[in-house]
């Protein structure tokens, strides 16, 4: 072999080295950033339960590159107004504690509209909020709650008396606050389409101007806003056929929702893939596995 081969060769293997170090050494950081990252849970949030993990791997991941993450535990069945006092309540102890001035918000399902809540209250404390398959307008699955149990009726208190025996204890389990105060008929009300309406008007950054618009302010009150979720599943727009779970939800959505009524997962819009969306959006993935989101087409 001839010396210039052994030459390049050496320097290809050096340039490789460099490259590949230089590669680590950015990788290892990479999701590192300026405000702590606070996830925020949807409809029965938790933090962790007998070490299952609402975002499961998800923090972890984030801390392992170099991320300061919270999860945060909110209640289970409440309106969107209560969940977000608790939730700034805890902001408020981890920028006493880190001494940080503001956190980045993820919040998935109703946690985003619980993180919108924190962000128009308080934006002095909020850099970002992130939603992730986030249930901004509500979902018709409310109203068919609505019409097997109806205000005073029997099924109304047996929901409501299942609610708030299985809130005490999955709250109780999870350290999360207002053990006592779930309630089958606060989600219902909160989580109504009329009703977000009312919520929309009150809290309306980032929001999209029309009623299933995909695009809204990028920036409001020094808040930024984004949103990603996904468009459907590799198979028939399920995920994967063998997961029963998601199957029954494949399944059993529909029979939620009016006839005609388009929708995503259960969130009602005339655009299928605008649920979700709202100030900017930074991704949509197509293959979600239905329960891991609040968005799934049906």
């Amino acid at each position: 072999m001839s010396l210039h081969r052994v030459v390049a060769g050496a320097f290809l293997c050096l340039l490789f080295s460099l490259s590949t170090s230089n590669a680590l050494a950015i990788s290892a950081d990479y999701a590192k950033t300026r405000y702590p990252i606070v996830m925020v849970g949807g409809f029965l949030a938790f933090d962790s339960v007998f070490g299952i993990e609402y975002f499961y791997g998800v923090a972890d991941n984030l801390r392992r590159y170099g991320a300061t993450v919270y999860e945060s535990d909110v209640s289970e069945f409440q309106t969107n107004e209560t969940r977000g006092e608790e939730l700034l309540a805890q902001i408020e102890e981890y920028l006493a504690v880190t001494g940080h001035k503001k956190v980045n918000i993820v919040g998935h399902s109703q946690g985003s509209p619980t993180a919108r809540y924190v962000a128009a209250m308080r934006p002095d404390l909020v850099a970002s909020v992130t939603s992730v398959h986030g249930m901004n307008r509500g979902t018709h699955i409310a109203n068919f709650f609505k019409q097997v149990a109806p205000e005073g009726s029997t099924t109304l208190a047996l929901l409501e008396a299942l609610s708030q025996a299985f809130g005490y204890i999955w709250t109780t389990l999870s350290g999360g606050p207002n053990p006592t105060g779930q309630s089958a008929a606060a989600i219902i009300q909160g989580a109504d389409p009329v009703d977000y309406e009312r919520f929309n008007k009150l809290y309306p950054q980032a929001m999209p101007a029309k009623a299933c618009g995909t695009t809204g302010a990028a920036q409001v009150n020094g808040v930024r806003y984004w949103s990603w979720g996904g468009t459907g599943g590799l198979f028939f727009y399920q995920t994967n056929p063998l997961d029963l779970l998601d199957t029954a939800m494949y399944g059993i959505t529909p029979l939620l929702f009016p006839k005609g009524v388009k929708h995503v997962a259960w969130c009602r819009c005339a655009a299928s893939t605008s649920a979700h969306r709202f100030a900017t959006t930074t991704r949509r993935i197509t293959p979600m596995r239905r329960i891991s989101c609040s968005d799934w087409w049906a």
